[in-house]
């Protein structure tokens, strides 16, 4: 199974979180990691996205279709990301667009085993893989992207 992360682009302030839209950096930062997945990301990619404006908007920019998932929004537990992408038993590879500190947390229980705060860029996009060997699973990171390097 691929699990990508990808951390909603640079959004504005704000009083109301859920409503926070991409700045014009931001629009630029979704632009780039929407380009960079269509030339790498698997064929099969479902794409699931947290109801916050900035992360649609950051999905958006992908041109492919998206499932809203309430249970991504800010501070949303790193089961709840696991379990909606059905980890790691998905017949499909997954993108999950959403938030900190839930993606940094996500990384590190898959790759330390532990939920530790780990950071993900913003815009930037992780890209996790499951495999076996032998008798044992592993997790690969396939690649990390920070949007200033694309």
């Amino acid at each position: 199974m691929n699990l990508l992360l990808w951390r909603h682009a640079e959004a504005e302030d704000g009083h109301d979180d859920m409503q926070r839209a991409l700045t014009k950096r931001g629009r630029k930062q979704a632009e780039l990691g929407a380009a960079w997945l269509r030339q790498h990301a698997p064929a099969d990619l479902k794409v699931l996205v947290s109801p916050a404006v900035r992360t649609r908007q950051t999905a958006d920019a992908l041109k492919l279709d998206y499932t809203v998932m309430p249970d991504l929004a800010p501070d949303a537990e790193p089961a709840n990301v696991l379990a909606a992408s059905g980890w790691p038993f998905a017949s499909t590879s997954v993108l999950v667009i959403g938030h900190q500190p839930t993606l940094g947390r996500v990384a590190s229980t898959l790759l330390a085993g532990e939920d530790l705060p780990w950071t993900l860029k913003k815009g930037g996009i992780w890209w996790l893989a499951r495999r076996q060997r032998d008798e044992d699973f592993q997790v690969v990171v396939r690649a990390v992207v920070n949007p200033e390097l694309l």
